[in-house]
């Protein structure tokens, strides 16, 4: 049977994702919808829509039997799951079949053979696949983690068996980490997947995290899509990926596209899927794991191989054959994938909810020296809510080289707008100018080395710093100019914190010659008061895309990762600055605040406890993660704000303390 209309059974990025190939391939599409997201982009996006629950997922995408109803309804012959919710859930995929729907994925024995992490790996150990050493059984309790932990040898990574998104995984150092990394992984794999067994395996040192893309037919061909390096992660959640790695040789690539392609004929495998693989500094490589769906950083294997996942696996779904075979497999250029999240880096990559005030993403290219790509899920004026996953889009860039398509990627940044929540947009900028990055020296513990005390902002280079003084005096003087006239030469007092710089411009036709004690160039400024991007044009040929919002005596620029309070005086106002008073912020640290929008779990302390430095104080679950907070240092518990169950807003006090 052809399929001539196809349900989806997700929501956000991906949702649109499927809906766009099936639109271009002449296929009708139905989506599906939570209370939450009955003005989603999806929901306007397909030629249907029916409405499932209520917003908790355990309530609408996770209803089988809803979804299936939807299907009968609206005539759906195939479900195209996604990824997330229902996408590796083995009874979905049978209960469809049973129905006489087709799964665009693949088989449910499948499914279940690779869902289990224990399972999956002593199948690819008997398919010839290198695995990590660890203990593949069921775990009774903490104390037996500690033991097996103990017999593998420090450090071992805890992982939940039906796991994925990072969810009830945790790296222990030893027993006491042991133990609350078992109780935490436990327990957020019960509240996540409904499974609540754990496993424990050597945690490589010095690890790269690369995958492979598959895709099989029903007709006995698989072919494996070259890799992708997903190694800038945090808390196991990938941030940044990129096809081809900047490590890999071919002889490595070959020998772990082999050994994937045999994992998946030994399991029947058809549709789209991937091998995920820990590779060591050697090039020593050993299987994690195979989820069996569409990856999240698909888009990036895409752009080098010039496929369409999606529509491989609808055609795959019909029953055809694959169009190619591994000889005519691709891998021209080079593409990056940076994932927007609605969280804020500077309060450790907290999750932030609320209505997308501004959402402006950069124009999308295709030519032959350029893609800029954006998938997203989100309109202007849209909710962030706490029920689903922090995602608001997928910037992908393609050049033909990797430090191309890195440059081109800082670029899509700067042009990326998103006001009203906190993202990790000043993250992703600050990543792309690091040199060990561009340098391609990555490993799954990158954000924490190069981080170590959490994201402050970008510290900007000279040629990036000029840009900013030079913009911020430009602007002034466009403000400016519109009142009192354009000056022949006009002379600036430029402050970012502590550094002040002297900044004369001097009008020369179209252009204006910026000069700073160190530097002068010639530039043409593209901005007018109101709007919130400005561009400079430099002589040399540069160009420089900065965020900018007027201030009191300034304007906020976001440039780079670097997010700025710049002060421009005329000089004579400048010398009075030392007399103006310090704001001093009040101290907080008697209070245990809370760090992001969520939900009490547990509180640690009763009131007259005395605490100790990283001693655990509460937990909180958002976003289906559980993050413990800890003390800080030595003290008595005054006061207990809160109890398990509150629903707090971020900065919320729960605990007070005292000197002992």
């Amino acid at each position: 049977m052809t399929i001539t209309k196809v349900l989806i059974a997700n929501r956000g990025e991906i949702a649109c994702r499927v809906i766009k190939t099936a639109k271009r391939m002449g296929i009708a599409t139905v989506a599906v919808y939570s209370d939450a997201d009955r003005d989603a982009l999806h929901v306007r996006m397909a030629d249907e829509a029916v409405h499932i629950g209520a917003a908790p997922a355990k309530d609408s995408y996770l209803q089988i039997e809803r979804i299936i109803r939807a299907c009968k309804d609206t005539g759906a012959q195939a479900v195209h799951p996604g990824y997330g919710f229902l996408s590796e859930n083995a009874g979905f995929a049978a209960a469809l079949e049973s129905a006489g729907i087709t799964f665009v994925g693949p088989p449910a024995s499948a499914i279940e053979a690779m869902g289990d992490k224990i399972t999956s790996k002593k199948l690819a150990a008997a398919a010839g696949v290198s695995t990590v050493p660890g203990h593949m059984g069921l775990i009774a309790d903490a104390e037996e983690a500690v033991t097996i932990s103990r017999s593998i040898g420090y450090p071992v990574m805890i992982k939940a068996s039906a796991g994925g998104g990072g969810k009830g995984m945790r790296i222990a150092w030893n027993d006491e980490e042991a133990r609350e990394g078992f109780e935490r992984s436990k327990s957020e794999a019960a509240s996540s997947f409904g499974d609540d067994r754990i496993f424990i395996e050597k945690f490589v040192t010095e690890p790269r995290h690369i995958e492979i893309q598959l895709i099989g037919d029903s007709h006995g061909d698989v072919l494996y899509l070259n890799e992708r390096e997903c190694s800038i992660q945090r808390r196991n959640q990938k941030v940044i990926e990129e096809a081809p790695s900047p490590f890999l040789d071919e002889a490595t690539r070959r020998a772990m596209g082999e050994q994937s392609v045999a994992l998946a004929k030994a399991v029947g495998y058809t549709s789209a899927g991937t091998v995920e693989f820990i590779v060591d500094k050697d090039r020593n490589f050993y299987f994690l794991e195979m989820n069996t769906r569409l990856q999240v950083e698909h888009p990036v294997t895409e752009l080098i191989t010039g496929l369409d996942l999606v529509e491989l696996m609808l055609r795959v779904a019909n029953g055809e054959e694959l169009p190619l075979t591994q000889d005519e497999v691709r891998r021209n250029g080079w593409a990056i994938e940076s994932r927007l999240y609605a969280e804020d880096p500077y309060r450790n990559f907290l999750p932030s909810t609320g209505r997308l005030t501004r959402y402006r993403p950069p124009a999308e290219s295709n030519s032959e020296t350029l893609v800029v790509r954006n998938d997203t899920g989100v309109l202007e004026g849209g909710e962030i809510s706490t029920f689903y996953d922090p995602m608001i889009a997928k910037l992908c860039t393609w050049a033909p080289t990797r430090l191309e398509a890195i440059d081109a990627m800082a670029v899509a940044l700067d042009r990326f707008e998103v006001e009203g929540v906190g993202s990790n947009l000043p993250f992703l900028s600050t990543v792309m100018e690091q040199e060990r990055f561009r340098e391609g020296r990555l490993t799954t513990g990158y954000i924490a080395e190069e981080f170590p005390q959490g994201f402050t902002g970008a510290e900007l280079a000279e040629q990036h710093r000029f840009d900013v003084v030079a913009a911020a005096a430009l602007l002034m003087a466009r403000r400016e100019g519109r009142r009192s006239g354009i000056e022949a030469e006009s002379r600036w007092h430029v402050q970012i914190e502590d550094r002040a710089e002297a900044v004369t411009l001097h009008q020369d036709g179209q252009q204006t010659v910026v000069d700073l004690d160190w530097r002068s160039e010639a530039v043409r400024l593209h901005w007018e008061p109101g709007q919130t991007l400005a561009r400079l044009d430099w002589s040399s040929g540069r160009q420089a895309l900065l965020k900018v919002e007027p201030t009191t005596s300034g304007f906020r620029i976001r440039y780079r990762g670097a997010d700025l309070k710049v002060m421009v005086l005329r000089p004579h106002v400048a010398q009075y600055l030392k007399y103006m008073p310090v704001k001093v912020p009040p101290d907080m640290s008697r209070f245990l605040l809370c760090p992001m929008p969520g939900q009490v779990v547990r509180i640690d302390v009763a009131e007259g406890d005395v605490v100790e430095d990283g001693q655990t104080l509460a937990i909180v679950e958002a976003m289906k993660m559980e993050n413990v907070l800890k003390a800080q240092k030595r003290a008595r518990v005054s006061k207990v704000h809160v109890a398990p169950g509150a629903v707090l807003a971020v900065d919320a006090v729960m605990l007070e303390f005292e000197a002992v």
